[in-house]
């Protein structure tokens, strides 16, 4: 009976091991996004945070380059965060929302409409930089099952070492710097900075649309998000942020607009209010009108913020502990961060 209890606990303790050792060599493999393609680093920040937030952003490049939730605080006392990702497909948009509503409940939740254009699973490298950083539940789970492209599986994604194992070849020196822990912060709240000017000297002219209709699949997924958000008694607000590139075709726009009418949601096309908001895609763009660098983005931050402000009554949470403290840290390190990177600029 002895040697029985015995070598159970020891196939135990084995089991253990070499769980821990599968753990540790998969971080170890596994890209870190921290000093080279940071985007996917944005997804698992999320978690670091200690305080609730008013609104959430959920969406693509055009939310985590243009909108700064440092302004919205400074200005109006809004607290809020991007789940932003690069590509970030709306079925994604849709279970990072339902993960974040695990543990907190925004008064609004602001998506921006781009990805929309697309029906189906698009790249795995993609798929990559938004879910790797997801923490482990039935969202995550979700997330993956709805992203696989056809050459995907779901092992890969359970266990990372499937997938990185051939990087034990080419491993770098931020693996090993980043292999027990994640460093800092790469953003500000979901927000990455951009101070570069780089102007749009040319209005990009667009394919011609096969199909001049979004694809059925993704209005299907913006409706279970809208549901979602009704469920939980949050304000969903739909965006297009003011990019000249991708081209935002009319017809997308009709779409977007009779879905808004439809479910009584509030929906702002910022292209057409650039003139209001104040954005100059001379002045205002670090890569000739894809994304906003940090002086747009604090233009629209306060045009939007007022906006939130006005419409929803949201909160000044000024003044208040824990957000203050949280959000004087936050803006320090905002502002040395702008200097640092207006001095590379130069």
């Amino acid at each position: 009976m002895k040697r029985t209890s015995k070598t159970v606990i020891g196939v135990i303790l084995a089991c253990i091991v070499f769980v821990g050792a599968l753990i540790l060599v998969s971080r170890l493999l596994r890209p870190k996004y921290h000093d080279t393609l940071i985007e996917g680093h944005l997804a698992g920040e999320y978690y670091r945070e200690t305080i609730s937030h008013d609104v959430l952003f959920v969406g693509d490049c055009e939310v985590f380059s243009n909108f700064s939730p440092v302004t919205l605080f400074d200005e109006y006392g809004i607290t809020s965060y991007i789940r932003g990702s690069a590509q970030q497909l709306v079925w994604q948009s849709y279970y990072l929302l339902e993960d974040a509503l695990k543990t907190e409940t925004p008064k609004v939740v602001v998506y921006n409409v781009l990805a929309l254009k697309y029906g189906v699973p698009q790249s795995e490298a993609y798929n990559r930089i938004t879910l790797d950083g997801m923490r482990w539940g039935s969202a995550k789970v979700g997330a993956i099952r709805a992203s696989m492209t056809e050459d995907e599986d779901f092992m890969s994604y359970a266990f990372p070492l499937l997938r990185y194992h051939d990087r034990i070849l080419s491993l770098t020196e931020e693996d090993w710097r980043y292999w027990l822990n994640d460093g800092a912060p790469v953003s500000f709240k979901g927000y990455l900075m951009r101070t570069e000017v780089r102007p749009a000297t040319e209005t990009p002219v667009p394919p011609v649309l096969k199909d001049k209709h979004l694809p059925k699949e993704s209005m299907e997924w913006l409706s279970r998000m809208a549901a979602l958000c009704e469920e939980k008694g949050i304000a969903l607000v739909l965006i297009k942020s003011p990019s000249i590139e991708p081209y935002w075709y009319p017809e997308w726009d009709a779409d977007v607009e009779a879905f808004a009418k439809s479910h009584g949601l509030r929906y702002d096309n910022m292209i057409a209010e650039n003139g209001e908001i104040g954005i100059d895609m001379q002045t205002d763009t670090c890569d000739m009108g894809q994304h906003l660098n940090v002086y747009g983005a604090e233009k629209l931050s306060r045009w939007f913020g007022a906006v939130l402000k006005e419409e929803y009554g949201l909160t000044d949470h000024r003044g208040e502990a824990p957000y203050e403290a949280d959000y004087a840290a936050l803006s320090e390190r905002y502002e040395q961060e702008k200097l640092r990177l207006r001095s590379e600029d130069n």
